[in-house]
């Protein structure tokens, strides 16, 4: 059973990841929000009862995608988080109550509509805006700046006299109207250039674009919505009085936000929009529901992934009829199997549709799908909708049903599946074709080895080209180059280029090399507790399966996996090339240098407001002194440290554990004694 449930949460965390890429990086949208949300909440329930399996490079943990590499990379000095969403009004509810809860009474809620657009956020200095950074994964995101200067909506410099603070972000969206979108896309279908399938998209790859002039033709728009300053709370109380700030200071804010003081009334502005927003000029996919005042909000604090203090409501989805052609299959890198509908196209929210995923054979089954039938399908969005069922009435006489192979459809080994598990694995990992470019994807990647220069279409090329097939010939290009040089559109720039970035890729960690190998169930974490805790390659070979599952979060079933791993000869060759060519394998030692040790050995958590110092900062001197921080109220915990409007149930129960609690000035007499 536990084996079931990590191939299954590692099939949706990587199916999942790679939606985020298509629409975060690409400007794609291969699935609708619905079923991106519902699989999204099947994994997050499956981690949460078994987090022994999470994997770091969840999307549950993240917000959307990577960066791309046509801009400078800029971090966020606060992270731009995403918001949980639903489609239910019972869940708004309980969101309330949730939210009741924890501060101890009612609160007042603002109301704005979900603009269906790019995440933008602008940094002013002295009433200058000095950058512009899209959302990226979160952490670090996109510097377009001179791209988004040319929105006409967005000051370049505020209004002098405005009362504005010398440093501050803003954050809001980018989008595109309808009439603007359908204009533009009409002159590109006559120009016989290709067309977007929304004004999402053709906002989203217009900022990307590298020619601001080019940008500067593209009537964009923007509608600002959260402030971030520094020592905010002392100047604002609540997100409503500074949206009011903000629209004094000359930014567009939008008239449609709603101060509601009970969740009826934001039910009743959810009720308003559903039917209001197709006379809107724009496109909205739901309505953003956040805490307004600002205590109330810190206390309620942040998940991994998202605020406490807000959330989403999303309209339900259209439908459309259409006739199913055919059922194709898609292998990925780790040889899941993934059904994929191809439709006869049909108009769908403004979007032709013509593929849908299928995502595995108890999705056919329960659809009880037959060759050319007529399918319901639906969208919440832009983006490639699902099959939600089928017109029997319609149905051809005699039509068969679809039956899924029994073999791999790239390289013909015989389907594995698990019993009580809905995906199909092809087993033959390293002779079978997607997963062997997969994998060479996956090694050069960003957050693996981050291989500059050599791309995934490139990989493609050379492995079609025999030039690699196994890992560790990527260290062999660099005595290939008189062969490279003959590929089309392939010159020795990019030649050199890429062999810099190869032998850049050797000064990788070993954590990071070892993650980088994409062995099943080792993600990004898995691979840090396991370098550190063996510190070498050699002894992780040398380690039992009960001496790997001993370390910390390591079960059973990831260390059967890798202990596999390294006893096949073919993977003990790759180690071993891999090795001779410079790689790393064993893990640097690092000195961390702390403030001090007043703190070590004791357990803090940070709950409330206060007036002279933020939690981020309190929280850096706990750590720098050798504290260590814990996320909740528990047994293990030392101290809390309580600011005003901290939340009753909080106290309560650090009261009944007898846990000390104590102000931020007492922690700083700990640390000075």
């Amino acid at each position: 059973m536990s084996q079931d449930i990590q191939s299954k949460i590692e099939q949706l965390t990587a199916e999942l990841n790679t939606y985020n890429y298509q629409y975060y990086v690409l400007a794609n949208s291969v699935i609708s929000d619905y079923d991106f949300d519902q699989k999204l909440k099947e994994l997050e329930a499956l981690e949460s009862a078994y987090p022994e399996y999470r994997d770091a490079n969840s999307p549950t943990l993240k917000v959307g995608g990577d960066i791309t590499s046509k801009f400078n990379t800029v971090q966020h000095r606060w992270p731009m988080l995403s918001l949980s969403n639903t489609y239910s009004e019972q869940e708004l509810i309980e969101f309330d109550e949730r939210v009741q809860k924890s501060i101890g009474h009612a609160v007042q809620y603002v109301c704005e509509l979900k603009f269906d657009g790019l995440s933008i956020s602008l940094t002013y200095e002295k009433g200058k805006l000095v950058q512009a950074v899209t959302r990226g994964d979160g952490v670090q995101g996109d510097d377009v700046t001179n791209n988004v200067r040319t929105i006409r909506s967005i000051p370049h410099q505020l209004r002098s006299k405005a009362a504005y603070p010398d440093l501050f972000e803003i954050r809001g969206e980018i989008f595109m109207h309808k009439s603007a979108f359908l204009r533009l896309n009409n002159e590109r279908e006559e120009n016989g250039e290709s067309t977007y399938a929304n004004p999402r998209n053709f906002a989203s790859g217009t900022i990307k674009l590298q020619d601001s002039s080019e940008v500067a033709k593209r009537p964009l728009d923007c509608f600002l919505y959260f402030l971030y300053m520094d020592n905010r709370n002392r100047v604002f109380q609540s997100h409503w009085d500074s949206l009011n700030a903000v629209q004094s200071w000359g930014f567009p804010v939008s008239d449609h936000s709603k101060l509601c003081a009970t969740i009826q009334d934001v039910l009743d502005f959810v009720h308003y929009w559903d039917t209001a927003r197709h006379q809107l000029t724009f496109d909205i996919d739901g309505i953003v529901i956040k805490v307004n005042d600002y205590a109330y909000q810190e206390e309620l604090g942040f998940t991994a992934k998202s605020p406490r203090w807000a959330t989403s409501y999303k309209f339900k989805a259209e439908r459309a009829e259409t006739r199913l052609n055919t059922v194709s299959y898609q292998v990925g890198r780790t040889g899941a199997v993934t059904p994929v509908a191809n439709l006869a196209p049909v108009l769908l929210a403004g979007t032709t549709v013509r593929r849908a995923s299928l995502h595995n054979a108890n999705e056919i089954e329960r659809l009880d799908l037959h060759q050319n039938d007529t399918v319901y399908v639906e969208k919440g969005g832009e983006i490639i909708p699902k099959i939600v069922g089928v017109n029997l009435e319609k149905r051809m006489p005699g039509a068969t049903p679809i039956q899924y192979p029994d073999s791999c459809p790239e390289c013909g080994a015989g389907l594995v599946r698990q019993e009580g598990e809905a995906v199909h694995y092809c087993p033959n990992e390293d002779h079978c074709e997607p997963q062997i470019i997969g994998k060479l994807q996956h090694f050069i990647g960003r957050k693996m080895m981050d291989i500059q220069g050599l791309g995934d279409e490139t990989i493609v090329s050379f492995y079609k080209q025999g030039f690699l097939s196994h890992i560790s010939d990527i260290y062999t290009l660099k005595d290939k180059q008189d062969l490279l040089v003959n590929i089309e559109r392939f010159g020795q720039k990019s030649i050199d280029n890429m062999i810099a970035g190869i032998e850049q890729s050797k000064n990788k960690p070993f954590e990071k090399v070892l993650f980088a190998l994409g062995i099943r169930h080792v993600g990004e974490t898995v691979a840090k507790k396991l370098a550190f805790h063996f510190k070498s390659l050699l002894h992780l070979k040398q380690a039992s399966i009960d001496e790997i599952a001993a370390v910390q979060d390591i079960g059973i079933r990831i260390a059967e996996s890798v202990y596999h791993y390294l006893q096949q000869p073919e993977h003990l060759s790759e180690l071993n090339k891999l090795e001779a060519a410079g790689l790393n394998f064993e893990v640097t030692e690092k000195v961390v240098e702390l403030a001090g040790n007043s703190l070590e050995g004791k357990t803090f958590l940070i709950s409330g407001v206060f007036a002279t110092h933020s939690r981020e900062d309190l929280t850096a001197l706990i750590e720098s002194h050798g504290g260590k921080m814990l996320s909740s109220i528990s047994s293990k915990l030392n101290y809390l440290v309580a600011g005003d409007k901290m939340g009753p149930s909080k106290l309560v129960k650090a009261e009944k554990l007898k846990v000390p609690i104590i102000s931020d000035e007492q922690l700083l007499q700990m640390i000075n004694q």
